[in-house]
């Protein structure tokens, strides 16, 4: 998915907030620029709980159910959440938001099988991970 602007950042993580947004464009680049807008702009919404909410609420609305095989994964939203929030890091305050992205994902970020160089596929994808933080068994993640 690309992202010409800020504001097409802007509008897939305010559509997820206020459930609004697609559900065909909550993709792997749509999450991560709702990530990097939810860094920058909105960091309360970041921490675990916050982010298990919004994005669980999301699902509800877009008729994700959030079940131990489906909808919501706090352990990959925590990692990527980190990876995007690490990214940013790197870029001024002013950097456009648009730019970063592009940039995210022409890195490691942008290939939606990066956690499976962290975690074993059972691990990342059992229940316990779906719905808790699990530390990798593979390769820590060093940001």
């Amino acid at each position: 998915m690309d992202m010409p602007d800020d504001a097409a950042i802007e509008r897939i993580a305010l559509g997820v907030i206020d459930h609004t947004l697609p559900k065909r464009e909550w993709t792997h680049a749509g999450h991560f620029a709702a990530a990097l807008w939810l860094c920058r702009h909105r960091p309360d919404l970041t921490e675990a709980d916050a982010i298990r909410t919004l994005i669980s609420r999301y699902n509800d609305a877009t008729g994700t159910a959030n079940t131990d095989t489906g909808g919501y994964h706090h352990t990959i939203t925590l990692a990527s959440m980190r990876g995007a929030a690490d990214h940013l890091a790197g870029y001024s305050r002013d950097a456009p938001l648009h730019v970063v992205h592009s940039a995210l994902m022409a890195s490691r970020y942008g290939d939606p099988g990066w956690l499976l160089s962290h975690w074993s596929r059972d691990l990342l994808f059992g229940v316990p991970a779906r719905r808790n933080w699990v530390e990798p068994d593979i390769a820590p993640l060093l940001f």
